[in-house]
């Protein structure tokens, strides 16, 4: 009859030693590092340029719609102004109407301006 023991258990390979590894730690810490450093220097830069390109795209946008409505203002008081008053070319009354539009809007704002400094009150 065979041997009735249990066979020998496998050895299993040592771990490696912390200085044989020393490499992959090194590209670990060096991915690490760089990755922070871009975090904190490309994070901000990305959100300012970000705001820059959706403050202009909305800049433009908001220009065309004004541009925009003032046309279309200008069309529409066109067609209902009275031809009995005005007469049948009353193009020069829808001018003069949106041109007092935009007067009482500067005149209302002009107070709330900041007047610069003189040239004597500034510092040199």
């Amino acid at each position: 009859m065979a041997n009735a023991s249990s066979p020998a258990p496998a050895r299993l390979p040592a771990a490696p030693t912390p200085e044989a590894d020393w490499p992959a730690q090194a590209a670990d810490t060096i991915e690490r590092v760089v990755g922070s450093v871009r975090e904190k220097t490309t994070g901000p830069l990305l959100k300012a340029s970000k705001g820059v390109v959706y403050g202009l795209f909305a800049g433009f946008v908001g220009l065309v719609v004004l541009v925009m409505a003032i046309v279309m203002g200008a069309r529409l008081l066109n067609n209902y102004l009275p031809d009995a008053v005005f007469g049948d070319e009353h193009m020069w009354a829808v001018y003069l109407i949106i041109g007092l539009v935009f007067l009482l809007g500067a005149v209302l704002t002009w107070p709330r301006r900041k007047p610069r400094l003189a040239r004597e009150d500034r510092p040199a």
